[in-house]
């Protein structure tokens, strides 16, 4: 089941107005950071995905680009890129992770022990968002998945949120400004992608509620849990009003 499968599913709205100064400076300033690698990719008559497919000779579906995923070991951030899921416009998707496991500081995260198979101790890797690209290589939307597409250590949403920060990829390999722009729209995102942590677990709790005895994160029949499209210039357009605008009392980011 795809999320616009389920009638249970309330997309995420606005959530900007609960963002706090600092956090709306931050979200400024990886919007920047998106513009910019986009520019100089642009310029050179280039794109994110294409830049990730270089090199790596015919395109399969299922198969990861680059083949041995980006991986950055100071950050233990990771990616790769694939295409399966036959969503209109789409032409592949991001799937954007961090390894909990050899993160540089011990992480105050705790897996769900009821996924049974999920990788631990130094190979616990929680999955952030997959971002959606559209066939000119260009991001239009984030989803969330379940346990079993990713083969990922199920943490709660709140969780996740905390290692959601880590993602870095600091390094040029394959492409210096794909990794940059891709950190930037995690940074730019990061309201969004909370609220479709928090779906994805009320979309658990409540399948779990329906299908007693069913072992809910290896459910073939629930993969895509929430999704949202997204317009980065609208984004960068409404964190900028926001700043222009009257502040209201607001929540820390």
């Amino acid at each position: 089941m795809n999320l616009q499968d389920s009638d249970s599913i309330v997309r995420p709205v606005g959530v900007l107005d609960q963002v706090s100064l600092a956090g709306l400076f931050a979200m400024q300033r990886a919007g920047r950071e998106y513009r910019e690698a986009r520019r100089v990719l642009e310029k050179a008559e280039l794109n994110l995905v294409g830049e990730v497919l270089r090199g790596q000779g015919e395109f399969t579906e299922l198969e990861h680009y680059p083949r041995e995923d980006v991986f950055d070991a100071e950050s233990a951030s990771q990616y790769y890129y694939h295409a399966h899921r036959g969503v209109e416009g789409e032409h592949g998707h991001f799937h954007t992770f961090v390894r909990t496991g050899r993160l540089p500081f011990r992480p105050r995260v705790r897996p769900v022990h009821r996924a049974a198979g999920q990788p631990v101790g130094r190979e616990s890797i929680a999955h952030l968002v997959a971002i959606s690209m559209d066939a000119w290589g260009w991001p239009f939307g984030l989803f969330v998945t379940n346990r079993w597409v990713t083969d990922e250590t199920w943490y709660p949403a709140e969780h996740v949120a905390s290692v959601l920060p880590c993602f870095d990829v600091d390094h040029a390999w394959p492409s210096l400004p794909v990794n940059q722009a891709l950190g930037a729209i995690l940074r730019l995102y990061w309201p969004q992608i909370l609220a479709l942590l928090w779906q994805r677990d009320e979309v658990i709790r409540l399948w779990a509620e329906r299908h007693p005895g069913v072992d809910v994160l290896e459910d073939r029949e629930l993969e895509i849990l929430a999704d949202m499209r997204i317009d980065v210039d609208a984004q960068i357009a409404a964190v900028d009003e926001m700043l222009r605008g009257p502040m209201r009392p607001s929540i820390a980011a």
